[in-house]
């Protein structure tokens, strides 16, 4: 479950193929109102932190083909967005910027926090900062957001 049921063990970007998983998980949360949209996120991050804990007991911390983190920061990132596959693709690109790219605190994070909470939250916080780059990106062309 950790590598995405193998979609990490592709030779290249397994980052960006785990990520692409999180489209279609989306794409069934974001039929949900808000309060469930949230919850079954919530649910998710704990079970993230659980099962990448397990799977580093045989692999590096932060290991590449561990993508249920990317799962999990991507739909961060989506959460009240725009509907339509722009926003869709959009938010795909807001969140690979920032768990490649990684600003101050996501690195920290990840070298800080030992087993499955390092390695999900530093994906975790490039979500976060994903979604407020895709908020203010619909804020700044007009386009209708669903943030409560």
């Amino acid at each position: 479950m950790a590598t995405g049921f193998g979609v990490g063990k592709v030779g290249f970007a397994p980052g960006t193929f785990g990520t692409l998983l999180g489209v279609p998980v989306y794409l069934v949360l974001m039929q949900a109102a808000a309060g469930v949209y949230l919850l079954a996120l919530a649910l998710l991050l704990a079970f993230a932190v659980w099962v990448c804990g397990i799977a580093e007991r045989g692999l590096p911390h932060d290991d590449a083909s561990i993508v249920l983190d990317e799962i999990v920061g991507y739909l961060i990132t989506m959460y009240a967005a725009p509907v339509g596959w722009v926003w869709v693709i959009a938010g795909f690109l807001w969140f690979r910027l920032f768990d490649i790219w990684k600003p101050f605190p996501i690195g920290r994070i990840d070298r800080s926090l030992p087993g499955g909470f390092g390695t999900v939250l530093d994906d975790a916080a490039a979500g976060v900062y994903a979604w407020a780059g895709l908020q203010a990106t619909a804020l700044l062309i007009g386009a209708p957001t669903l943030v409560p």
